[in-house]
This record gives C-alpha cells, structure tokens and sequence, in this order.
C-alpha cells in the first residue's frame, strides 16, 4: 500500500509570489532581489516542481517585500513567463505576467570584452530586445547577441 505526502508551503500575509519560473533559475531571482543569507523576510524556494503547462518551475515567496519595477523587468529577461502575485492579508490582491522590456539599460553586461560598456567609460550598457521567448538581446554600441545564460550576464 502506498501513501502519497503532499509538502505545503504556509501561505504568507503579506507578500510577493513569484511563480511560473523557468526551472532551475529561482537562485537567480533571489540574486535578482539581492536576497542573502543575511536577508530578514521568510523566503520559500521551490525548485523543479511538476507543472502541467512547463514540465517544470521554480516558484520563490517572500513575506513582507513588493518588487520594484527593474526587479520585475529583469526576471523578465532570465524567465519569460514568470508570473508575480501580490499578496495582502492571505488575499491575491494583484497578478500579472512580467513583460519583456523593448530595451534594455545598465542590467545586463555585454559579453563582448572588447565593447566599449566594458570599459572605464561612463556609460551604461544598453541592448535591445530582439527576441522575447527565448530572450535574445543585440548591444547597441557593438552588436554583440546575448540568447544564452542572460543570468550570468546580469548586472
């Protein structure tokens, strides 16, 4: 006879849910939100949970925080159809899908060595957005594409 367990995360009051992650990249999003080991909020990270419409995903909670637009703009870039809900008192009081931007400025560091973003120059690196899914961006000052591993690549 086998029992199945289901593990619940407790629902949090006030908060964000982001979910619909890419599998694999809930680390980066925690990198995103500048959240350490040293970071005061309740933070849940589930990783690889079976999704019927991805396969799998990555969702991350964290009690007490609102996402401030260039946060929300730059999970965008690493996963596409993430999906941020904002929770007030246990409710979902706003849900929406992030949206790739049309360019994008200071965020991502060009993977050309030689570009002059890369430099000591006072300028911030800007791309444009190529394509959304996958995320394919082209720099402005050296055409360089960045489509792979945009999470190393972010700033």
């Amino acid at each position: 006879m086998t029992t199945e367990r289901e593990l619940r995360v407790k629902p949090i009051v006030n908060g964000t849910v982001i979910d619909h992650i890419s599998a694999g990249q809930a680390l980066n999003v925690l990198k995103i939100l500048g959240i350490t080991s040293h970071t005061k909020s309740v933070v849940s990270v589930l990783m690889n949970v079976p999704s019927g419409h991805m396969g799998a995903k990555d969702v991350v909670k964290v009690e007490d925080r609102e996402l401030d637009p260039e946060e929300v703009e730059t999970i965008a870039l690493i996963s596409p159809k993430t999906t941020i809900n904002i929770i007030r008192n246990y409710e979902v009081v706003e849900k929406f899908r992030v949206e790739t931007p049309r360019s994008v400025v200071g965020l991502v560091r060009c993977g050309n060595p030689n570009c002059i973003s890369n430099t000591n120059e006072p300028l911030e690196s800007r791309f444009f957005v190529e394509s959304e899914d996958p995320v394919r961006l082209r720099c402005s000052y050296c055409e360089f594409v960045l489509e792979t591993e945009l999470a190393e690549h972010l700033l």
